[in-house]
């Protein structure tokens, strides 16, 4: 093997220098935005198994022309004469996609440098590949995360990609640490559009502007700048005021009966950055359809920060114009930066969000030991519909089906600092430097308010954080759902970084609240009514 080296660093170098020339040179995002500092932008926050890979003779490189734009069509939001457009819910496929046909004619193999959070199956749904068809000369773990920058050479089966360069990190699109010292209140006061005076009745009190972006924000783990930017680019309420009823009514853009207004708006605009974040991090998604019927396989070499944003214009335009919103003059990223400065930069300081040797902390069930529980709900969305498969449920084992006062203790199933508490909410930060945006956190939901554990409290390991109950969210019965997150980002109960609790590691079903808890050759399996096969106990 460490003959091989040296003749594939001077192959690779060819191909990248003869690529460069025939192509033209490929400047990255990162390099244009670094260099554009606007005028108006705040300022940036300081804060195994091994397969050796065979010579390729000739590689694909990722160099992406610049897409033919239409100017005419690319535009910041609707206009009175654009037509209104009705979201449908989006469904994201809840396993792999399957391998696409393979293209009959033979293509020069890809040459892929990977990104945080990658792993072998993931990259093989993205590439439409088999696992084992992926080839690299250092030790990779089958499952695990991948050291970033690690060189793959995949087998190119694929047709001709396009938006193949990033469009906006993974760390901008979360709420992350580089969102700690963001202003929320402060930016909208200074833009002083329509946002700066707008004021909202939500369940039984009023919010102004800011406590609603910070509400979503915090709740769904998205960052608020993108928010800000979104909804300046959909219809102008940060600097300016919505152009007709529509840009008012429905400010993300998205026509959807019953969803008007802000806190709504964001919340249906997040539920499509989640699908295209999370689904592609997860290897569900590699397929994104546009209004005008015609579906495009995304290109496997972008990240997820990336695919959310292509998966929300995706609900607006045909491809064409989509290109304008990620590219153009008029494009997303390039208001974005001026509002913000350059995302790429602030990713430096923050990225990458989870290191390769990561692991969770030690974690327990969240029920006292001996004590029998029923698992209810394998891995499903954290949040909302269209997230992470983050979070687990359980219930109290018990006669009485539906909704009842519980007399049962959810307890801490890590040591931690109670940072936020809400309805039916319980978020515990484990390295207990107050901020939810950094490190492990713990979150359950569906706590009763009734003996609820306190903000600020510290919580050692099996100390109470409440009853579980139905409150908070949508339930059909008592239980307790937790999930965790890092650095912001939602971590998958079965993923690179496994949810293990007590020994018992979670696993997907074929579909959403299915799935298992192993434990060496125990299995218990999830059913949302609670029968036998589903009890467990530490």
């Amino acid at each position: 093997m460490s003959a091989k080296k040296p003749i594939l660093t001077l192959v690779l170098l060819i191909l990248f220098i003869s690529s460069a020339c025939s192509r033209g040179v490929y400047v990255s995002a990162l390099d244009l935005t670094a260099t554009a500092q606007s005028e108006h932008a705040e300022n940036i926050p300081k804060p195994q198994v091994t397969s050796e890979i065979q010579d390729p003779l000739e590689s694909t490189l990722f160099v992406t022309p610049q897409p033919t734009l239409n100017s005419a069509s690319i535009g910041g939001g609707s206009t009175p004469d654009d037509p209104i457009l009705t979201l449908s819910e989006t469904v994201v496929p809840q396993e792999p996609t399957l391998t696409p046909t393979r293209n009959q004619t033979p293509q020069p193999p890809f040459v892929y440098y990977t990104q945080a959070g990658d792993t072998i199956p993931v990259v093989a749904a993205r590439f439409g590949v088999q696992p084992e068809e992926i080839q690299f000369n250092t030790d990779v773990p089958l499952t695990g995360l991948i050291t970033p920058g690690t060189l793959l050479i995949i087998p190119n089966i694929l047709s001709e990609l396009i938006a193949t360069d990033p469009v906006m990190p993974d760390s901008e699109v979360i709420f992350s640490p580089s969102a700690l010292d963001f202003d929320i209140d402060m930016f909208i006061r200074e833009a002083g559009g329509y946002l700066s005076s707008y004021r909202e009745y939500i369940v039984d009190d009023w919010y102004d502007a800011g406590d609603v972006i910070r509400k979503v924000a915090t709740e769904d783990s998205i960052n608020p700048r993108l928010l800000l930017a979104l909804l300046e680019y959909q219809s102008h309420w940060v600097y300016g005021y919505p152009g007709n009823l529509a840009d008012e009514k429905y400010p993300m853009g998205l026509i959807v009966p019953e969803k008007d207004g802000l806190y709504k708006q964001l919340a249906q605009a997040v539920k499509q950055l989640s699908a295209g974040y999370y689904g592609w991090r997860e290897g569900r998604l590699v397929n994104i359809d546009f209004t005008d019927g015609t579906s495009m396989r995304l290109a496997p070499n972008v990240n997820a920060g990336s695919v959310a944003i292509q998966y929300f214009f995706a609900n607006f335009y045909d491809s064409e114009r989509w290109l304008g919103t990620l590219y153009g003059p008029d494009s997303l990223p390039v208001l974005y930066e001026t509002m913000f400065g350059s995302p790429w930069v602030r990713a430096q300081s923050v990225e990458p969000l989870y290191p390769t040797h990561l692991q969770q902390p030690e974690m327990n069930l969240p029920f006292y030991p001996n004590k029998i529980w029923s698992f209810t709900g394998g891995p499903h969305a954290a949040w909302g519909p269209m997230g992470a498969y983050a979070a687990l449920d359980f219930a109290p084992a018990t006669t009485v089906h539906g909704c009842y006062e519980s007399t049962e203790w959810v307890v801490a199933s890590a040591p931690g600092l109670v940072v936020r508490t809400g309805n039916g909410i319980v978020v515990v930060d484990l390295d207990g430097d107050g901020y939810e945006q950094t490190g492990w956190v713990m979150f359950y939901l569906h706590i009763a308010k009734t003996d609820k554990v306190l903000v600020g409290s510290w919580l050692d390991v099996d100390q109470r954080i409440g009853h579980p109950s139905c409150e908070g969210g949508s339930s059909t019965g008592t239980h307790v759902h937790i999930a965790r997150k890092y650095n912001g980002e939602w971590i998958a109960a079965d993923g690179p970084l496994p949810f293990v609790l007590s020994g018992w590691t979670a696993h997907n079903g074929s579909k959403a609240y299915e799935g298992t808890l192993t434990k060496a050759d125990q299995i218990v399996t999830a059913r949302s009514y609670g029968s036998f096969e589903t009890q467990i106990k530490r």
